[in-house]
């Protein structure tokens, strides 16, 4: 087994549900979508393998990976309006879902609504990451960062609460 291959089933393995939550913040909280992207995220990210720097930590270069993923997939599908059978019959089996798993439903289609931006930032916030770090990913400084994120917040619950 190669050094490549190591390396990047060790990234899989410690990454791969941080990448899934960030794909289902992105996707509005659909569950087929998001493992599509996140699969579509480590493809990226096999390919681009040889070509990190090491300028950032693993996991500051997977989330940039992931996001230029989720927004490639959200502007090559932006003109297609029509919601596939296939999401229909899921949003029916999903129906049953715990009352725990709706919270989270309910918050994902709201970060949905989101502006780009916005949606990569509190999926990282929600995701722990600590915001040097978050600053890095998206290219503006913390002090910009923390504005952005109170706003978020406010915005979110606004949106929560007329739902």
């Amino acid at each position: 087994m190669s050094s490549n291959t190591r390396l990047f089933e060790s990234l899989h393995a410690e990454y791969y549900g941080m990448v899934h939550q960030m794909c289902m913040g992105f996707m509005k909280g659909d569950r087929d979508l998001a493992k599509d992207l996140a699969q579509e995220s480590f493809i990226n990210t096999w390919k681009s393998l040889d070509k990190f720097k090491e300028a950032s930590s693993y996991k500051t270069w997977i989330y940039r990976i992931t996001v230029n993923t989720c927004l490639k997939f959200i502007r090559d599908n932006k003109h297609k309006n029509q919601v596939p059978i296939d999401s229909k019959i899921n949003l029916l089996e999903n129906a049953h879902q715990s009352a725990y798993e709706d919270t989270h439903q309910e918050l994902y289609q709201a970060i949905g609504k989101l502006s780009e931006l916005d949606r990569l930032i509190i999926v990282m916030v929600l995701d722990e990451l600590d915001y040097e770090e978050i600053a890095s990913v998206v290219g503006i400084s913390e002090g910009n960062l923390r504005v952005k994120i109170h706003r978020i917040k406010k915005n979110l619950k606004k949106i929560l609460e007329n739902e």
